[in-house]
């Protein structure tokens, strides 16, 4: 990455699997699971740090996925949304972090291309989420200046909550195609196969829109994406 700016991503795969029954992040996909594949994307991406925190069958995902690249974070607390998985791991981000890029465990139809755009396309924005063909959607990514207001969140939803409260300070990144989906039950990872199987389908399908670490339903449809 250049040294203009450090860039941590931070993966959010602590989620309790509520709503599937079992460990998503451990879900097959292809040759890998779904947090695997995430985080194989992730590796591919220009950056300076890469987190990913970890909560539901957290010993499971430990033996299952391939972690390297990776400072991990566990989050006891995961059970009490999103929130506390970004605050536990925030302690973990480098002291030179200028930007904090949000990315979700389950959503594996991520991009590099969305990551460098987003990066790019924040410029001097306090906050910037990539603005697709359906909606608003992650990654996200935070300037330094509000790591702290991230710290201090609580509850389901908040980043979003956050977010409306700077909704003047946001930048949109546009980006073509569809949210890409994210798997919080059986039928979204039946419709994730689906999609994959089809020589013409394409990642960027859009899903339903939760925050990892939490089961919570996600914002408004018109900014489908969670946190």
């Amino acid at each position: 990455m250049s040294s203009e700016a450090f860039v941590t991503a931070l993966v959010l795969a602590a989620g309790g699997s509520r709503r599937l029954g079992e460990p998503k992040q451990l879900l097959p996909l292809g040759d890998s699971t779904v947090l695997g594949t995430v985080l194989d994307v992730v590796r591919t991406c220009s950056l300076d740090q890469r987190l990913c925190v970890i909560g539901g069958a957290a010993g499971r995902v430990r033996g299952a996925v391939d972690l390297t690249g990776f400072d991990v974070v566990e989050n006891p607390s995961f059970g009490e949304g999103c929130s506390s998985s970004i605050a536990a791991a925030l302690r973990a981000v480098d002291v030179r972090a200028q930007t904090l890029v949000l990315i979700l465990g389950d959503q594996p139809g991520l991009s590099p291309a969305s990551v460098a755009a987003l990066v790019t396309g924040r410029g001097e924005a306090p906050i910037a989420a990539c603005r697709y063909e359906d909606g608003r959607g992650h990654p996200l990514a935070f300037d330094r200046s509000l790591f702290g207001e991230l710290a201090s969140m609580h509850g389901d939803k908040a980043v979003w909550k956050l977010m409306d409260r700077h909704a003047s300070r946001v930048v949109e990144v546009p980006l073509a195609g569809l949210i890409p989906r994210d798997v919080d039950t059986r039928e979204d990872y039946d419709r994730l196969l689906a999609e994959r199987s089809r020589p013409s389908s394409s990642p960027t399908t859009r899903g339903g829109s939760r925050m990892p670490g939490s089961d919570a339903v996600g914002p408004p449809r018109s900014d489908a994406g969670r946190a």
